[in-house]
């Protein structure tokens, strides 16, 4: 009991502090519901730039964002599909879908079609992050572009460390390989195709 009271106040402590530098227009490195992430406001447009320079790639790459909920979809998505709900109800893994019709984030988050990937995340560190910021995150892999993405916090280069403006202390013991989501692409009309199972 004491353990868990311990833990649950370490991690107010760190989303506290984590929401207090995104705020800030700063730059985290956080776990999330699939591997460590580098994450910012995804409705600023300079902090979603310095994510773009710490992982030293073209902005013209898209960066999806984590919300805590279906609801948020909405507001940063002009039309979700019906289709979208099961979609995410029977996946096995965390699924990153790709809508048409971005809104109310960074323009520089999206890609050149004005899409924008979503994954609605229900790992508890994450969910709370977002449920307390009240906006989108970005989640892009703690690497430098090229590289490969840390499974783990053991995984994440010393570079990557230094360049971020706070680094969450919540998760780093996990030792576990998380896979990547899975990632769904949407058109506007409906159709979609599978992008990584």
């Amino acid at each position: 009991m004491f353990i868990a009271v311990y833990i649950h106040q370490e991690m107010i402590e760190e989303l506290k502090k984590a929401c207090q530098v995104m705020n800030e227009g700063g730059v985290i490195l956080y776990p999330t519901d699939t591997i460590w992430g580098i994450g910012c406001d995804a409705t600023n447009e300079e902090a979603v730039r310095r994510v773009y320079e710490i992982k030293q790639r073209s902005d013209s790459k898209a960066m999806l964002v984590l919300v805590d909920s279906f609801a948020k979809v909405n507001f940063y998505v002009s039309e979700v599909p019906d289709i979208t709900w099961d979609l995410i109800e029977v996946a096995e893994k965390p699924l990153t879908v790709i809508y048409p019709g971005a809104r109310n984030l960074a323009p520089n988050l999206l890609a050149e079609d004005g899409s924008v990937g979503i994954r609605v995340t229900n790992e508890d560190f994450s969910h709370r992050l977002c449920q307390q910021f009240r906006k989108a995150i970005v989640s892009t892999s703690a690497n430098i572009s090229g590289q490969p993405s840390p499974a783990n916090f053991s995984e994440v280069s010393d570079e990557i460390k230094a360049l971020v403006d706070y680094v969450v202390e919540f998760r780093q013991d996990d030792m576990g390989h998380p896979q990547p989501s899975g990632i769904i692409k949407f058109e506007a009309d409906g159709t979609f195709k599978i992008i990584r199972k």
